[in-house]
This record gives C-alpha cells, sequence and structure tokens, in this order.
C-alpha cells in the first residue's frame, strides 16, 4: 500500500480526451518526463492507487495527454476525472539544486539559531514576487519567505530545510 509520505502532488486529470481512453493531465512539475517514470499514483477514492502509462504527450508547458494501461474507452477516462496525481519521492531526481515547489511540500523547516523543527511546509506560495512557505507548526499557520539568503542547506533523505530564520518571525 502506497502512503501519503511516500509521494507528492505534481498535478490533476482533468476531463477525458477522445474516445480511446487518453486524459488530460494537468501538472506543476513535469519529474514523471525527467525521470522516463512507467507510472503515476492517483487518489482513487482516498486510496493512492499506481497507474502505469502507455504513453503521453504534451500539450504545453503545464499540460500533457496521457493513456493509461487498461483505461481505452471515453467512460473508464471519465472515472479518473478530478483525482490528484502524486510522484514518488524515492523515483524523483535528487539533485537538490533542481527541486520543485512541489517535491518539498511536507519537508520540515529547522531553524539553524536554535536547532529547533518550526513545522511541516504544507503549500509553496508562489502567486507574488516573493515566494513563501506556508508552514503548519503545531496546528497555526506560519508564512516563511522562501529565499535564497535564509535558506542554509536541504537534506533530501531526511526531508529537512535548514534556515535562518529571521527574529520576531516565529
Amino acid at each position: 500500500m502506497i502512503k501519503q509520505e511516500e509521494v507528492y502532488k505534481i498535478g490533476r486529470i482533468g476531463k477525458p480526451h477522445g474516445v480511446k481512453g487518453e486524459v488530460n493531465l494537468m501538472f506543476t512539475d513535469d519529474v514523471f518526463d525527467r525521470v522516463d517514470a512507467e507510472y503515476l499514483v492517483l487518489m482513487v477514492d482516498g486510496i493512492l492507487v499506481p497507474f502505469f502509462m502507455e504513453e503521453y504527450r504534451f500539450r504545453g508547458d503545464e499540460t500533457a495527454l496521457v493513456r493509461f494501461c487498461d483505461i481505452d474507452t471515453q467512460d473508464r477516462a471519465r472515472e479518473l476525472t478530478g483525482c490528484d496525481v502524486y510522484f514518488p519521492h524515492r523515483l524523483a531526481d535528487h539533485s537538490e539544486d533542481d527541486l520543485s515547489w512541489a517535491a518539498i511540500i511536507g519537508f520540515h523547516i529547522v531553524d539553524n539559531g536554535t536547532q529547533q523543527t518550526i513545522g511541516a511546509i504544507t503549500e509553496v506560495d508562489d502567486s507574488t514576487e516573493n515566494v513563501l512557505f506556508v508552514v503548519d507548526a503545531h496546528n497555526e499557520e506560519l508564512l516563511i519567505p522562501a529565499s535564497e539568503e535564509l535558506i542554509t542547506g536541504v537534506d533530501y533523505d531526511s526531508r529537512t530545510i535548514q534556515m535562518n530564520i529571521p527574529e520576531g518571525l516565529i
């Protein structure tokens, strides 16, 4: 059984495309193409389920048409509409210089000054020029600037980000 902490969200399935089972995948991270993945993980009725890809082709920078194995009709494809799409951390490219915003969801922020864990990143708000980590700090939401000047280290294996947190921010 695939656990939520083993994967991270990379997109969502849109409506079917055509009558042969293709679906629109609206993605925020093209990791499935960079590592030549065989499958994606979909959240179906609250359960993470692997779906093997027969083929895919890009329609733009954030959309691809995907055909999954055993999904060969428009009706079967329609059943996947709205499913969130995830990718396994263990298959992702592990270059710390090339981590996507989606890949760091779930990482813990550690304050360099106190060595205390502040909380887990639940979201990355990149809607403005100043990107922010949305952090769940013991059921309190904190916004921490995702500035390169504040980040001192990233440990993919332990899923932590070391930061110099400005005084008074927490």
